[in-house]
Order: structure tokens, then C-alpha cells, then sequence
């Protein structure tokens, strides 16, 4: 495997200005760099890169219709504190506490799910059921 040097996610997104209004504005994410079709935001040591739609097999799908099934996932020490936090920013949010641990899941204006997760949880998860595989020799 390559020296990975960062990560990030990019949402492709229609509705771009109520994006950059959301991430910007309601969950305060600081902007790295913007331009005209994408802004890039600091995310908890990584990057969010909210980008205008324009892989052409998504223009065409109605609004209405999935396009992808991933969610941007931001673990922290409080999801409760998290949550009512969002939820005052007007944001619906689904608080769920589970044995497993505790999320909050909302979305974003284009429908991108986002949930916030329990940092003890997810620590209490990898340690209960992660063994490190074996990396090849390079």
C-alpha cells in the first residue's frame, strides 16, 4: 500500500449553496479552500470536500433517488451533547443508543447521511473485535 498522507470524503452534491450553508454555517466546519463548483472543509483531522454534482450518470436521477450509500461519520466524547447541539441549529436528528454504543443520525440538504458516534464506543468496539491482520512485505 501507498504511504496514504491524508484523508477525506468528497459529497457530490445538487443543491451546493444550502450544502456550503449547512457545513459551513450550521455544523461550523472551517474552509480550507473554495471555489466555484467545490469547497473543502477542515473535518476532525481530515477533509470534507463538498463539490457541485456533475458525474453525468446523477444529473438525470431524480431527486428523489439514492446515489450513494455512505455516511460521513464523526465520533465524538458527547453524540447526547452533539445532538441537542445540531438540533438547535434546526437540523432533525435521530438520537438511538444501543448496546453497541450511541449515534445520531441526520442528513444534510442533499440527503447525505451523517451520524455522529460515540468515541468510547467505537474504541470499546475495536478492541473487543479487531484483530491486526498481517500487512505484506513490501
Amino acid at each position: 500500500m501507498h504511504n496514504v498522507l491524508h484523508t477525506g470524503q468528497v459529497l457530490y452534491v445538487r443543491n451546493y449553496e444550502a450544502c456550503l450553508d449547512f457545513y459551513g454555517n450550521k455544523l461550523q466546519l472551517p474552509v480550507y479552500f473554495a471555489n466555484e463548483m467545490l469547497t473543502c472543509y477542515e473535518c476532525y483531522g481530515t477533509y470534507l470536500m463538498v463539490e457541485r454534482e456533475d458525474r453525468p450518470e446523477y444529473l438525470h436521477l431524480p431527486a428523489d433517488q439514492p446515489r450513494t450509500f455512505a455516511c460521513l461519520r464523526l465520533n465524538v466524547a458527547d453524540v447526547k451533547a452533539a445532538a441537542e447541539a445540531t438540533a438547535a441549529r434546526g437540523i432533525d436528528v435521530d438520537y438511538q443508543e444501543h448496546d453497541w454504543g450511541t449515534v445520531a443520525k441526520f442528513k444534510d440538504p442533499d440527503g447525505n447521511l451523517i451520524a455522529f458516534k460515540d468515541e468510547a464506543g467505537f474504541l470499546r468496539q475495536i478492541a473487543e473485535h479487531c484483530h491486526k491482520p498481517e500487512r505484506p512485505k513490501q
